[in-house]
């Protein structure tokens, strides 16, 4: 059930991500909304924590780690894939 929800919380830091971007074509791509989500929980949120003291327990800092490590992966994912169509 853990990992259930750790992939729901990572779809929607992903989603929000893309909102922050900007969407591209008026849709939300969910595919790279899972990975960008998960990959930037991962890194920004455990990162944030960690330097803040948290520890592992869920805090807003960890939170708002997550949403600025999504949003990193997110711009990266997006300017290889430009750059890879050029």
């Amino acid at each position: 059930m853990l990992i259930l929800g750790l992939i729901l919380f990572g779809m929607l830091i992903g989603a929000l991500a893309q909102l922050i971007l900007g969407r591209d074509r008026g849709r939300i791509d969910w595919t790279m909304a899972i990975v960008a989500g998960l990959v930037g929980s991962f890194v920004g949120g455990l990162l944030a924590s960690l330097l803040n003291g948290d520890g592992l327990e869920l805090r807003p800092s960890g939170i708002i780690g997550s949403i600025v490590g999504a949003v990193i992966v997110t711009a990266i994912w997006r300017f290889t894939a430009g750059r890879s169509k050029a």
